[in-house]
């Protein structure tokens, strides 16, 4: 006994010349794709969340200080800054090392009109 046979669940039209269309297929869009945007384009145009006063963070000094473990210090600044430092006394030495940097970094004090030193 055999099953009935299904009919074909889609069915693409064959062109004049027997073939079947192969364009079909791949005209799909992608999954949440939005359609007739450009590439690009963002769609909702949102308000700039970055509203403040002007000012932005240019040195990071970041301390951990584990209980009971070795503590360790990271100082960065957009100049080009990097430190590191591991022990106590070092991460002392640091952390005024940063401080320092705050009078001396070429971003936050203006070059122009200074003297040459």
């Amino acid at each position: 006994m055999t099953a009935p046979s299904r009919p074909p669940l889609k069915s693409i039209t064959p062109t004049p010349n027997g073939q079947q269309h192969a364009d079909q297929a791949t005209a799909r869009t992608a999954a949440g794709e939005p359609k007739g945007v450009a590439e690009g384009v963002p769609i909702a145009v949102r308000p700039d969340p970055q509203t403040g006063d002007g000012r932005y963070p240019v040195a990071w000094l970041h301390i951990c200080a584990p209980r009971g473990a070795v503590p360790t210090a990271t100082s960065r600044c957009l100049c080009g800054w990097d430190r590191s430092a591991v022990s106590k006394a070092r991460v002392l030495a640091l952390i005024a090392d940063h401080e320092a940097h705050r009078d001396t970094c070429p971003l936050r004090t203006p070059q122009e009109g200074r003297t040459a030193a």
